[in-house]
């Protein structure tokens, strides 16, 4: 099922009444069912939520996201208990032994990498060295492919002189708004899983509370990137507005494919978190990825 995406950029006051969650602004009022919602974006600081429609989100496994002053998102709130069988799936994610751990970061950069390569050909219209590339990975990306992939994708992706980097100019801002989102939307799929977002298979930084939905969420960031590189073409806006943020809130209903089915973004991070548990309890090999173009 969907879930509705609401963000808050007006002074409003959000609280609960018969399991519908109660939006109010100095224009209107409006209610929504709180089961429709997976994720709260509130961008305004002057923003009121009780503490009985926090609880009644996060029971029904919506993620609220605040943003900061710059109105990137900047901490989420998640259910800590949203799988029957949670701590046996910790367990199973802390033993989980080295070797598994760089053969599930393989897969996941393989897949970053392909789908960096299909997508830079889709915007030049020419052939790249990718596939050469992604075929190149090996266990744990010890030659690290990864960076050697990012760094002639950046070089190549944009028509301006670009450097990526997380407090960079324009159009940095548009691609960690996007990339905020879908870790959001990841670690709520892995928690929905019962899996620790704290404990990653390669991100490993103390002060990280969601390594794993770093991880997890690499093969889908071209899809940001794609959205980023056309709202560039359509929009003269360097700053976030509402319309541009609309636009990469619109990421999570993107539709991606899998072998004999197609779903939204948002679903189909829930089936990749669900293949990411079954290999840490041995049911699998492989984290199922979706193919992000048909």
């Amino acid at each position: 099922m969907i879930k509705r995406t609401i963000l808050i950029e007006n002074k409003t006051t959000i609280t609960t009444k018969n399991l519908q969650l109660v939006i109010k602004t100095e224009a209107k009022e409006g209610t929504i069912p709180i089961e429709d919602l997976g994720y709260l974006v509130i961008d305004h600081p002057e923003t009121y939520i009780s503490m009985p429609a926090m609880n009644l989100l996060i029971e029904n496994n919506a993620a609220i996201i605040i943003c900061n002053k710059s109105h990137l998102p900047n901490g989420m709130f998640l259910n800590l208990n949203s799988h029957h069988i949670q701590q046996e799936i910790f367990k199973s994610q802390i033993d989980a032994s080295v070797p598994l751990k760089k053969q599930l970061w393989q897969q996941t950069i393989i897949e970053k990498i392909s789908n960096q390569g299909i997508l830079l050909e889709k915007i030049t219209g020419k052939p790249n060295e990718f596939p050469f590339l992604a075929s190149k990975v090996l266990s744990g990306d010890s030659t690290n492919r990864e960076g050697v992939a990012a760094n002639f994708f950046w070089k190549s992706f944009f028509d301006i002189k670009f450097k990526r980097e997380r407090f960079g100019d324009y159009p940095n801002n548009f691609l960690n708004y996007g990339y905020a989102i879908l870790r959001a939307a990841t670690a709520r799929a892995l928690s929905g899983s019962g899996l620790l977002n704290t404990l990653g298979i390669h991100h490993k930084s103390k002060y990280n509370a969601f390594a794993l939905a770093d991880d997890i969420m690499e093969p889908y960031r071209p899809l940001v990137d794609q959205k980023v590189y056309e709202i560039m073409q359509t929009y003269d806006e360097q700053e976030l507005n509402t319309a541009i943020k609309s636009e990469l809130l619109n990421i999570l209903t993107t539709t991606v494919y899998f072998k004999e089915e197609k779903s939204p973004l948002m679903v189909a991070l829930q089936k990749t978190a669900s293949s990411l548990q079954q290999c840490y309890t041995g049911d699998r090999k492989k984290i199922k990825y979706a193919k992000l173009w048909n």
